[in-house]
């Protein structure tokens, strides 16, 4: 992502290590101490054990019901969006821009709403029907109409099917042939050419609707796989003159069918209903609510993929608190300038992200010898910890002034909430974003059958290295995985989810043999994942038990770990581990980082041979691997060749 290129760490630190010479530099900042937040919860004791191994929140006594809505008036996602409206006193929805140095344009809550209905009636009028039976996929980046898409199915109890904007054709032959979707709206044509092109294998698919104008070619296309196509906006208007009286959803209608991207066998549609969905968000909200008050004055910028369900969640908490969403221009290059135009206060993320903010400013190469990025950086971080560790979250100390402040700026400057998930973020990172952004960072656990959250940091948390305690939804249990030597007597073994939660999917769509796979006879989901519990009552998450194999010498791998931890080195994009139990290593497929790997190679006046990549590389995920450390045979131990394939780097090693 571009945001990278953005920060001038040579500037920032020479900045920094100016100011140090300056004696009343640490008198301002002991004497500008702001309060320390007032914690909900007690951090050295943040669950409570309400049966031998099995956890819920702290929040909750042993008699509370887990958590299945937390506003009377939002219920469904169709109810969440009617509280928006009404918070905000129609306040701005959805905001768009058309390209770089333009502002957001935005739509009222009203006009979402009118817009919603107008698409739901069109999609009716095409013969759908209303209810549970008809369901619309959605093959689009994130954009106004999707969300508009989505809205007006659930005013008519359809069901939505998202498919990753970056889903090759057969994946989406795949979920198309599978739900039996008749209608698909596409944002561009040539994600309608991708499925247009092999329509003998879609039986199923009658209709295609377009988001951007359609081109010849497509018409063509859908002429000769005999699909009736049609512009957007033409179906919004054949809505708004023939309108059709919404079909309310129920709490327990399903509302989506979320595919998961497993690392064998073909996808799983993970069924969620409007019930689950609240309850998931309810609880986040709980949970963060005695430190960070939801307004409709809060904007987040939409950029995660709306294919999967940590974005969908997060547009619902926002119309749960009438707040505002703007949407990025669809190029990660860009979002830096989309950020800074929308300047959000909530900012959900990965930590790839993070981790590469804070490798831009670690690594940096300018006039200033290296040992100046020690003094001017660990100093300030130093004490900001010590403020964190009081309780305190600031971004108005000095170090702000004169060394944070342009990193903060990079989000917009008005960060009040991060949230991360999806991967675990290495300590050194998290503290690092807490000093650096000055706003409270939370690291949170989850799965898409859980509708997202599962554990979550508590704001004020002070000790990175876990995700929190459970949420008010759900209650967790460790159980033994002997094989990989974890028992839940040691306080350890796989992640388990209470399956009668309010928030726990209903199964595997067409596929009862993987939903008992996942759920045990005693109710509990299977999450795959290996965690234990620590004194303060938060779990943190150590291992993978799931896409796990031998090696011949009868060592487990599990490769999603190990690609985790090789993807914190700056000079990785992407890593994928294979292997089979026939030998005694594996193999893992790095595509190096363009951005990173050109600054890197300006940096050393471009007199670098494939060698040299190779060493630089093989040295630096040497490094993350003992930082993590991986035992011995899952660390990197030779690295083969190097290869360009259509301008990308990418080279094989043996783990």
């Amino acid at each position: 992502m571009n945001i990278l290129s953005e920060i001038d760490a040579s500037t920032v630190i020479s900045g920094a290590a100016v100011t140090l010479t300056t004696v009343g530099v640490f008198t301002y900042y002991m004497t500008s101490k702001p309060q320390p937040i007032k914690l909900a919860l007690d951090l050295n004791n943040q669950t409570r054990e309400v049966e031998p191994g099995v956890r819920i929140s702290a929040y909750l006594t042993k008699d509370s019901e887990l958590m299945e809505y937390l506003y009377e008036d939002s219920k469904t996602l169709y109810e969440s969006f009617q509280r928006g409206i009404r918070l905000s006193d129609n306040g701005n929805c959805l905001g768009s821009r058309s390209g770089p140095n333009k502002e957001y344009q935005w739509l009222s809550y009203k006009q979402v709403y009118e817009q919603a209905l107008n698409i739901g009636a069109g999609l009716i009028n095409l013969g759908l029907k209303t209810g549970q039976e008809t369901f619309i996929g959605i093959y689009s980046s994130n954009r106004k109409e999707w969300t508009i898409t989505e809205q007006g199915c659930n005013a008519y109890s359809l069901v939505t099917v998202p498919l990753h904007s970056i889903l090759d054709s057969s994946a989406c032959q795949y979920i198309i042939n599978h739900t039996n979707i008749t209608t698909l709206i596409c944002d561009k044509c040539s994600k309608a050419e991708l499925i247009l092109q092999d329509t003998k294998n879609i039986k199923c698919l009658k209709h295609m609707i377009v988001i951007e104008k359609i081109t010849d070619k497509i018409k063509e296309l859908a002429k000769q796989g005999n699909i009736h196509l049609h512009q957007f906006t033409d179906i919004q208007e054949n809505g708004k003159i023939n309108p059709v009286e919404p079909v309310l959803p129920k709490p327990d209608d399903l509302a989506t069918i979320c595919y998961t991207s497993g690392t064998t066998g073909d996808p799983k549609g993970v069924m969620l209903t409007h019930k689950n969905l609240v309850s998931n968000i309810s609880a986040i909200i709980a949970h963060v609510k005695p430190n960070v008050e939801m307004t409709p004055n809060d904007v987040h910028l939409s950029y995660l993929p709306l294919g999967h369900i940590f974005e969908r969640g997060m547009q619902l908490l926002m119309f749960m608190n009438g707040a505002q969403i703007g949407f990025y221009q669809g190029d990660n290059k860009l979002l830096t300038d989309d950020l800074q135009a929308l300047r959000p206060t909530i900012f959900p993320t990965v930590p790839r992200l993070l981790n590469r903010i804070h490798q831009k400013v670690r690594h940096f190469k300018g006039p200033l010898p290296k040992r100046c990025y020690i003094i001017s950086m660990c100093r300030p971080i130093l004490q900001l910890l010590f403020c964190i560790y009081s309780g305190i979250i600031r971004r108005n100390s000095i170090w702000d002034k004169i060394l944070f402040n342009k990193i903060q700026n990079l989000l917009g400057g008005r960060i009040k909430m991060i949230m991360t998930g999806s991967a675990p973020l290495s300590e050194e990172v998290l503290n690092f974003a807490r000093c650096a952004f000055g706003c409270i960072v939370i690291e949170s656990y989850g799965q898409t059958e859980a509708s997202s959250g599962i554990a979550c940091n508590i704001p004020g948390e002070t000790v990175p290295g876990h995700v929190g305690g459970p949420l008010k939804c759900t209650k967790i249990k460790l159980v033994d995985v002997p094989e990989m030597d974890y028992y839940a007597a040691k306080g350890s073994g796989e992640v388990c989810i209470l399956f009668k939660g309010h928030h726990m999917f209903q199964g595997y769509y067409k596929n009862p043999e993987k939903t008992a796979d996942t759920i045990d006879k005693d109710g509990w989901v299977h999450t795959g994942d290996i965690g234990t519990w620590l004194p303060n009552g938060c779990l943190k998450i150590v291992d993978r038990k799931k896409n796990i194999f031998k090696l011949a010498q009868g060592e487990y791998i599990a490769a999603e770990k190990i690609e985790n931890i090789y993807q914190r080195s700056p000079f990785v994009a992407q890593l994928f581990v294979d292997g089979n139990s026939l030998k005694s290593c594996v193999m893992a497929v790095v595509v190096l980082d363009e951005e990173y790997m050109s600054q890197w190679s300006n940096n050393n006046n471009n007199n670098i041979t494939d060698e040299d990549i190779k060493q630089v590389v093989y040295k630096d995920m040497i490094r993350c691997g003992k930082e993590a450390q991986l035992k011995g045979f899952e660390q990197v131990i030779s690295q083969t060749n190097h290869r360009v394939w259509e301008g990308r780097s990418s080279m094989s090693f043996r783990i």
